[in-house]
This record gives structure tokens, sequence and C-alpha cells, in this order.
């Protein structure tokens, strides 16, 4: 997991995903400075997101089912703070 600093969106995502999923690993990434000007960054920065999370929940279950799980522990964030999200998610073992 990343030392960097991070704001309250993106710890605000850390904690439900780690509540929700119990991940063995977990990166919340902030891209929000890559979209400076496109649609969604109002300049105040935590709008644009990647989430890398290895997680026992997900074996068995396919991508969308997978990407299902982490939008619903997220669902107000999502729909109240966070332009875009991309989700990377694995189970364990799985390269």
């Amino acid at each position: 997991m990343s030392t960097q600093l991070k704001g309250p969106v993106a710890t605000e995502i850390e904690q439900r995903l780690r509540a929700a999923l119990s991940p063995e690993q977990l990166a919340v990434i902030d891209d929000s400075e890559m979209h400076r000007g496109h649609a969604g960054h109002d300049g105040s920065g935590e709008s644009h997101f990647t989430v890398e999370i290895v997680s026992a929940e997900f074996a068995g279950k396919n991508r969308v089912a997978r990407q299902r799980l982490v939008s619903t522990a997220l669902a107000d964030l999502l729909r109240d703070k966070v332009h875009a999200l991309a989700i990377k998610a694995r189970a364990p073992g799985e390269a």
C-alpha cells in the first residue's frame, strides 16, 4: 500500500472497502490531477480514482460481479463525490 498522504475521499473509499471486502491488498489511487480541465474535475481534487483490490470475496465471480461489490460499498460516494472510478479487482492468486 502507498505511503502517500490521502485526502478525505480516498480515506473513506479505503475504509469502506476494507470493511466490506476484507482485502488482502488495496490501493486507492487519486487520478484527479490527470483529469484537470475534463468533465467532473472541479479543481478541488479527489474526483477521479483507481482502486486496485485483491479479495477472497471475488473468487468465482466475473468482472461485472466484482465491480458491483465495489460499487455497492461506495454507492453514495459514487453518487455524491466521485466522478470516475476505475476498478481492478482480483481474487487471491490471480495474476
